[in-house]
């Protein structure tokens, strides 16, 4: 094994630990950064100034009125930016602008020495607006020809060639909708300036280093004069990589104008209206099968509803093409993608990134060819799998294909599918009102950020006199546990106890332009980084104990906080070989550093090697389904996901629960409306609170929940054989939608192929029932396509 990836004796990786903070999350006794306002004197509080029209130019923005109303201390413009007028890294985000673009666009923000000051202060600010025509919905986009940013095409082999030798043929088109992140925490920044005019802020951020730069440019500083902290954010999901970047620079800016440190935090209605969500898709699609129903081509264009602004929307409807495969091999392939330009908030990074829409195309399309082709769906997925030497649309070899069909195979022993598929063929007959199905999906999700270059950590680790340890990394903290992997890896690459190690909140000036804690690389990157400055002072030590212990440096162990040499008797204590080493005057603090090796990515012909390796994992979903209602419910979910050799198996297993839970979310419950009316309120989020948009909950849980990790399964190349969590389980919850689809097919003939709306809500769930009841009245229902057919999406 390579040095990265090998474990040493007795390692503190691999132990199940609960979380760093726990008991500090079940205390209350967690700061996140609103609770810093109470310790922090003098605080300004910032409210927005929301125009609520879907699109219009300002004609007349007159501030006068709200420095009238008590308390209000100042209005911030863009006439006040002494820099860039810009929240957005692709210069397209004016933080003030003139120009309204959703419903609920802030276009100034008051400060006031209360919220409720400020609020009232915001009423009071009078905008005159010349309305402009709008497009709210991607359909409208697409109509409009409404589209912005780069338009890629991923080709692989002869398509027309693949059609021409395929023995049936479908094509069809499929909608589907947008996320909200509903974090806990909503976006909130805390900036104050020092004596010498240095900026502080603290941030609710993925992306510390990013939100510094932002911040930097908007007040015309450089990144140096800027330093940015986050302590933990109560959930990102993608949600705060790029999206609080604005809030801190308004923040950081009334700071810089009034001297005084100012508060600014969203209330949940104004998150809602004003961030952005996962990127709800259209996809357009043809798809050939040979006679024994493996694929021979698929031809698709997947549209991505990027919003207003650009955003992160390229590299996420890059990564949709990279991740339509899922783990079916294409030999011949065009995969077109494109961006809508529609009047809402920007959408933006969401747990996936791209990845599952890509994912849900190719899963959607196999779960309605399936019953076409005659085939059971899980047969049919098991026959397109990725073998040895098959490579992906885009050129990059699937590495381990074997794994593809090892938790396959796996995830159906343990929940013991054959014997369940009986009863539950004997439960359907037996109740013509309501019916049963299991589904069975796997995942094959790529590591790394498709942008090369971010694709490195850094880490800053000290070690003082008493033996103790700090460590710095670029990464932040959202509860995933990246921070408990962060001080196991220290532990273990030191030798010493866990207790030693204690870890500093992610500061700009610590460890400088670090890549966002996102693409599940938080831990690959700087993990890795932190080994690497932990070896550098193992080595160290290494020298001193060998003169302690008259050996070789290269015979020293650490282990347990103890140092012993091979073939020696004598140990000598962490301690005091800390001592020793400063007594030397031997350096104890190192900067570690990774980046990750063997990728490359062309994105101009849409080819390369983006991925460091493939995570995998498979579910078998059972669910419930009432045939008056639609209303269903999820029986029994067994997953087996791969993990590689995990750095902390406890934090591993609730990210997997996490992640299909939110995937199931987003399936299956979640619904966005928005006013697409010509109506006053044209444009306005319609689900603004829990009250109107349904998140999962405890009675959405499955009853009977079986999480496994792939044993034997150590990632060559990786921070102790590890490998990413973070996102791919979230697209194990495909096989809950697939287990409804084929449910609602149950009150149907045999073979019928049901369409089904996403979010797949009763209501949806509901309509596919009835669909499959009236192809049972038709002539010839079941019968099977020997030619071109014809599906049209939900």
């Amino acid at each position: 094994m390579s040095q990265l990836s090998e474990r040493p004796e007795n390692p503190v990786v691999g132990l199940s630990l609960p979380h760093e903070s726990a008991h500090l999350h079940v205390t209350g006794a967690a700061l996140y950064t609103d609770d810093l306002v109470q310790r922090t004197k003098d605080v300004l509080h910032a409210h927005p100034v929301q125009v609520m029209k879907a699109h219009g130019r300002i004609t007349a923005l007159r501030t006068a009125p709200a420095l009238q109303v008590p308390g209000v201390v100042r209005v911030l413009t863009g006439a006040d930016v002494p820099g860039v007028n810009d929240a957005g890294m692709k210069h397209d985000e004016p933080l003030f602008p003139d120009e309204v673009m959703f419903h609920g666009h802030a276009v100034a923000w008051v400060l006031g020495e209360t919220l409720e000051a400020a609020r009232l202060g915001a009423q009071a600010v009078e905008v005159e607006l010349d309305e402009l025509p709008s497009v709210i919905t991607l359909q409208d986009a697409m109509a409009a020809d409404s589209f912005h940013g780069a338009r890629p095409v991923m080709l692989t082999g002869d398509v027309d060639a693949g059609f021409a030798d395929s023995a049936h043929v479908f094509s069809g088109e499929f909608h589907f909708s947008d996320q909200e992140h509903f974090y806990l925490e909503t976006h909130a920044a805390l900036a104050q300036l020092d004596e010498s005019g240095q900026v502080f802020v603290q941030s609710s951020t993925q992306h510390p280093s990013e939100t510094q730069e932002i911040v930097a440019h908007v007040l015309g500083l450089h990144s140096h004069e800027v330093t940015v902290q986050c302590l933990r954010m109560g959930g990102g999901f993608g949600g705060k990589e790029m999206q609080p970047h604005g809030f801190a620079a308004v923040a950081a800016l009334g700071a810089k104008l009034t001297g005084r440190p100012v508060r600014l935090r969203l209330n949940r209605t104004q998150d809602l209206t004003m961030s952005g969500k996962r990127h709800g898709f259209h996809a357009s699609w043809k798809i050939g099968f040979d006679a024994e129903g493996r694929i021979q081509a698929l031809d698709a264009t997947l549209t991505a509803d990027g919003g207003w602004s650009l955003d992160l929307s390229e590299p996420v409807t890059a990564r949709a093409l990279c991740h339509i495969d899922n783990t079916y091999w294409l030999p011949n392939a065009r995969i077109t993608g494109r961006i809508a330009k529609t009047n809402k908030v920007s959408n933006t990074a969401f747990r996936g990134f791209g990845g599952p829409q890509g994912m849900l195309v190719i899963e959607d399309i196999m779960g309605r060819c399936a019953p076409l082709l005659g085939l059971d769906p899980t047969e049919l997925r098991e026959r397109n799998f990725y073998g040895k030497d098959q490579s992906t649309p885009y050129g990059q070899l699937v590495t381990h294909p074997e794994r593809i069909a090892a938790v396959w195979e796996e995830v159906q022993r343990n929940a013991g599918v054959a014997d369940r598929r009986r009863e539950i063929a004997a439960f359907n007959a037996a109740h013509p009102h309501t019916k049963r199905a299991l589904a069975v999906t796997g995942l094959k999700f790529g590591i790394s950020f498709n942008l090369t270059a971010f694709n490195q950590g850094g880490a800053l680790v000290l070690i003082y006199k008493d033996g103790s340890v700090l460590i710095n990394h670029g990464g932040t903290e959202m509860g995933q546990g990246l921070h408990t992997k962060m001080l196991q890896v220290a532990a273990t690459t030191l030798g010493i106890p866990l207790h030693k190690v204690r870890l500093a909140p992610t500061r700009t000036d610590k460890v400088p332009n670090t890549s966002a804690t996102a693409a599940s690389s938080g831990a690959d990157l700087n993990g890795a980084a932190v080994k690497n400055a932990c070896e550098q002072l193992r080595e160290r030590l290494s020298q001193v104990a060998a003169s302690q212990l008259g050996a070789n440096a290269s015979d020293v162990r650490i282990v347990e906080g103890v140092a012993r040499a091979l073939g020696n008797d004598k140990e000598l204590a962490w301690d005091d070989l800390v001592r020793t080493a400063y007594f030397q005057r031997v350096q104890l603090s190192a900067a570690g550093f990774y980046r990750t090796e063997g990728l490359h990515w062309d994105a101009n012909t849409f080819t390369g090697t983006p991925f460091k390796y493939f995570a995998h994992g498979a579910a078998v979903a059972e669910v419930e389904v009432d045939g008056f209602t639609g209303a269903y419910r999820l029986r029994r979910v067994d997953i087996v996901h791969d993990v590689g050799d995990s750095l902390s198996p406890m934090i591993d297993i609730g990210q997997v629960e996490g992640g299909f839970v939110q995937g199931a979310g987003w399936l299956t419950l979640e619904d966005m409306r928005w006013d697409a009316s010509d109506g006053p309120q044209r444009g306005r989020l319609l689900t603004q609170a829990a009250s109107t948009y349904k998140l999962p909950s405890f009675s959405e849980m499955p009853e009977e929940f079986h999480v496994t990790l792939l044993q034997n399964a150590g990632e060559e190349g990786a921070v102790y054989g590890s490998k990413a969590v973070g996102e791919p389980p979230l697209m194990l919850a495909f096989s809950v939608r697939e287990a409804l689809r084929q449910a609602a097919a149950a009150f149907g003939p045999s073979g019928v192929a049901v369409e089904l709306a996403s979010p797949a809500t009763p209501e949806a769930v509901y309509w596919a029932i009835e669909s499959a009841r009236a192809a049972g009245a038709e002539p010839g229902a079941g019968e099977l396509p020997t030619s071109t057919a014809a599906l049209s999406g939900a």
